[in-house]
């Protein structure tokens, strides 16, 4: 199979069947095997009723129904552990990602040789307050920590090698972030292209000024896991190494001191350095500790169930090929 589209949505029952027809004509048109998968995060419209409809009249659509909404990162790990196109593309439900992209993207990635090509929303319909300059400098931030060099993070229209989508795991909320995951996992040929952003055509936005604040917080997440995810004692150990040093440092000047040089001073408890000197061990003690600790949880944690699916459409055979 050449292509999997893969596209997480929440109450977007008034442009599926317009996404679908659209990005069939452009499946069509290139000759491309291909299947979609819809995963329903949730949705509490008619969402569902029109992909079951879908999926019985087209055999190449999936379906994917949450019991609940979970998150678009639970949406797109769903998705892509039921992928089988040597190519994978995500994009939104809500028709501001355009279909007709969908080809040179492939192209990029089965015969340039990249592993994830992000999609550029350089020109973009979005409120400029609340959303543009916002995602101006959570981009700057991103790339600035990440070393990831992509002006979009956060656009919705990616295309993926199988391997690289069969590898990482998105968690939490960091499917923002999956190109620096992605980078974490040895996939370091990533590339970008300036697509087409186009105004939503109905509803509304399912994204607040929120995003923004979280987008910033799993940014710092992203950065420890990627650094220090495997070895947290690397971190949490040296950091109290150094406290203990620094409150021990302490403990030996004001025991020099009290023995050699003013034995008729005040009381060490009556000095602030006491205090230092032990508020600095005890700190040291339970960095190096919890360095101890995530260094067992690393290595006897087990994969959790992260979401549950309520119903799959179209997807029987691709079950049994994971369970095998």
């Amino acid at each position: 199979m050449n292509l999997s589209v893969v596209i997480p949505l929440l109450n977007e029952e008034e442009s599926l069947n317009e996404l679908h027809d659209w990005i069939v004509a452009v499946m069509q048109s290139n000759r491309f095997l291909y299947e979609i998968i819809f995963i329903d995060d949730g949705s509490t419209d008619g969402s569902w009723n029109i992909i079951s409809l879908l999926s019985a009249k087209n055999e190449n659509v999936k379906g994917i129904r949450f019991s609940k909404n979970f998150g678009k990162s639970q949406a797109l790990h769903a998705g892509f552990k039921a992928a089988q196109g040597d190519v994978v593309i995500t994009m939104d439900a809500d028709l501001q990602d355009n279909p007709e992209e969908i080809p040179e993207l492939f192209d990029l990635i089965q015969n340039q040789g990249y592993d994830l090509v992000s999609g550029w929303k350089k020109k973009r319909y979005d409120s400029v307050i609340t959303k543009n300059i916002p995602s101006k400098l959570f981009n700057w931030a991103a790339r600035k920590t990440s070393g990831v060099k992509l002006n979009d993070f956060n656009c919705g229209l990616k295309a993926y090698k199988k391997a690289v989508i069969k590898t990482i795991e998105v968690r939490g909320e960091m499917h923002r972030y999956i190109p620096v995951l992605a980078k974490s996992a040895g996939f370091t040929n990533i590339g970008e292209k300036i697509v087409q952003h186009q105004a939503r055509k109905y509803g509304k936005t399912k994204f607040g000024m929120e995003r923004f604040i979280n987008g910033f917080l799993d940014l710092i997440t992203i950065w420890f896991v990627s650094k220090f995810g495997r070895r947290p004692m690397h971190l949490f150990g040296a950091l109290g190494v150094l406290m203990f040093i620094i409150g021990f440092g302490f403990a030996i000047f004001l025991g020099i001191d009290k023995l050699f040089i003013n034995p008729t001073a005040r009381l060490i408890t009556d000095r602030p350095e006491f205090f230092i000197s032990l508020t600095s061990m005890i700190i040291g003690t339970q960095l190096f500790l919890a360095g101890f600790l995530g260094e067992i949880m690393v290595r006897s944690r087990k994969d959790e169930k992260r979401y549950n699916i309520l119903e799959e459409l179209n997807l029987a055979q691709e079950k049994e090929q994971f369970s095998s």
